[in-house]
């Protein structure tokens, strides 16, 4: 069973990089230096010659016999005053601290809170599902939380699922899937180099999530690909926009028009690394319609979302999805993290032929993200179930055709069809045909669909085609079947 461990199964990268912006390692830099200079000053001392150091050594030893004198023997009656005196002010000081000390309260003394109960202190109060479609949805304590189907897009619950919010890190989904599109269409090639410019180089820094490219180095695009998706890199991500679109507001255009085709509506990028900018929001709805974009347009290039470290540049840094280290379901997609967005993460997962995608925006901190996505998909496992309303061979029905040698042909789905349902939930199912069909008619053309309905309610549909194709009739029988068509017989 997946423990509360997950974070620290993340790797970090050699500099002492976390995740998102902003959140870096404690070094130690201090503590190193401070050795440092003990041991530097240590090799100045043995390194003084012999002469100097014999000399000082015989000034100490005469100073010292003549303390030691003076100590052991305390002749004169003026030191012996001395003596007396300082006892008296000792013990009357010892006296007064006694006497301060009895009266004052001694205070409640109160352990430091842990940093699991810091974390809990932060947390948002739990958000109930505004739309669920199977009982006992989860109340999560994040901005905005949901749960889709994969196959279907339908929603199965969520909670301010169209609210624009900050997405951090996340934005990188629509950086790497603009990529992903280039590769399928050859506008890029896996092997094309681009080089890094000052404005995308990270400058050595443990502020951002950085791939580290050196300044004025060249990578290639399926390196930056994967800095990107795995690293969360901004120089990476920062680079290939400047070498596909001349700039980051050029790409930000791209991705803008990617957003809107997808049917993004809540959606508006600035840049495609998501440091923080007020116009810069996306909603947890359109996150989950990308996600199930990236699955279905990018199936050559999807694994990479599941790789748990990827090294370049001689630093090897962890993918951040803690997910992927203890569910091996779950196969994606990306994280995300600034101090305005707090701490988000989409997911992608399979069991027993049925994927599932959530998303969790602006939770408290990287384990709760982990938890809320854990609670969710487990939430959606056990509440829903593949359905297959009709078997893929199967006749739904004979469609009447006009002016053919035949006059009917079999209508079956067009293509496998499934539904994801509340478990135990009956799905009836009716049948639409195209009137007044004629002949021609091809094999697989569209002659129909069939709608799915539980509890009176359209739940799915798909298209009914034509088993076989259909041919005109010859003139003759052709000319007959308009007579009898005209006279309605």
């Amino acid at each position: 069973m997946p423990g509360k461990g997950d974070i620290g199964l993340v790797a970090l990268d050699q500099r002492g990089h976390s995740d998102g912006f902003g959140e870096t390692g404690q070094r130690g830099d201090f503590a190193a230096s401070t050795v440092s200079s003990l041991i530097q000053g240590s090799a100045t001392i043995s390194a003084q010659p012999n002469k100097a150091m014999h000399t000082k050594n015989s000034s100490l030893l005469s100073v010292l016999l003549a303390v030691a004198a003076g100590v052991l023997l305390p002749s004169s009656a003026t030191f012996a005053a001395k003596q007396a005196e300082g006892k008296n002010t000792a013990s009357k000081a010892a006296n007064a601290k006694k006497a301060v000390t009895s009266k004052k309260a001694v205070p409640n003394k109160k352990a430091a809170p842990s940093k699991k109960a810091a974390l809990a202190a932060n947390a948002l109060t739990p958000l109930a599902a505004q739309v669920a479609l199977a009982d006992n949805a989860p109340a999560l304590p994040a901005k905005a939380w949901l749960l889709m189907d994969y196959d279907s897009g339908q929603v199965l619950a969520s909670a301010n699922a169209d609210e624009a919010l900050p997405p951090a890190s996340l934005t990188k989904m629509m950086t790497s899937y603009i990529v992903e599109q280039a590769l399928r269409t050859g506008k890029l090639k896996p092997t094309d180099l681009v080089t890094v410019s000052e404005n995308a180089w990270c400058r050595g820094t443990s502020a951002e999530s950085c791939m580290y490219l050196p300044l004025n180095s060249q990578a290639t695009v399926i390196d930056l690909l994967r800095g990107i998706i795995v690293q969360s890199g901004n120089d990476a991500s920062k680079a290939i926009a400047e070498h596909m679109a001349g700039s980051e507001a050029g790409f930000a255009k791209l991705m803008n028009a990617e957003a809107q085709r997808l049917g993004m509506t809540q959606t508006n990028f600035v840049n495609p690394t998501g440091l923080p900018d007020p116009a810069h929001k996306a909603s947890a709805k359109d996150l989950a319609i990308l996600a199930r974009a990236i699955i279905r347009d990018g199936s050559e290039y999807y694994p990479i979302y599941a790789e748990r470290e990827f090294k370049y540049n001689g630093i090897k840094q962890g993918n951040r999805n803690a997910l992927l280290y203890t569910d091996p379901s779950v196969d994606g997609l990306k994280t995300g993290h600034t101090s305005e967005a707090g701490y988000c993460l989409v997911t992608s997962a399979k069991r027993n032929e049925m994927r599932l995608i959530s998303v969790i925006l602006n939770t408290h901190s990287a384990q709760a993200r982990a938890d809320q996505t854990r609670e969710l998909l487990g939430w959606g496992y056990s509440q829903f179930e593949k359905v297959t309303p009709i078997q893929p061979n199967a006749v739904v029905a004979n469609a009447k055709v006009s002016f053919g040698k035949t006059d009917a042909v079999a209508a079956v789905l067009g293509a496998q069809w499934t539904l994801t349902m509340p478990r135990g939930q009956s799905v009836q199912t009716q049948f639409e045909l195209k009137p007044g069909l004629e002949a021609p008619i091809a094999k697989g053309a569209v002659i129909g669909k069939v709608v799915a309905t539980a509890n009176v309610k359209p739940v799915g549909e798909t298209l009914l085609v034509a088993q076989a194709e259909v041919e005109r009739s010859g003139w003759l029988l052709l000319a007959w079947q308009k007579v009898t068509h005209l006279f309605g017989k």
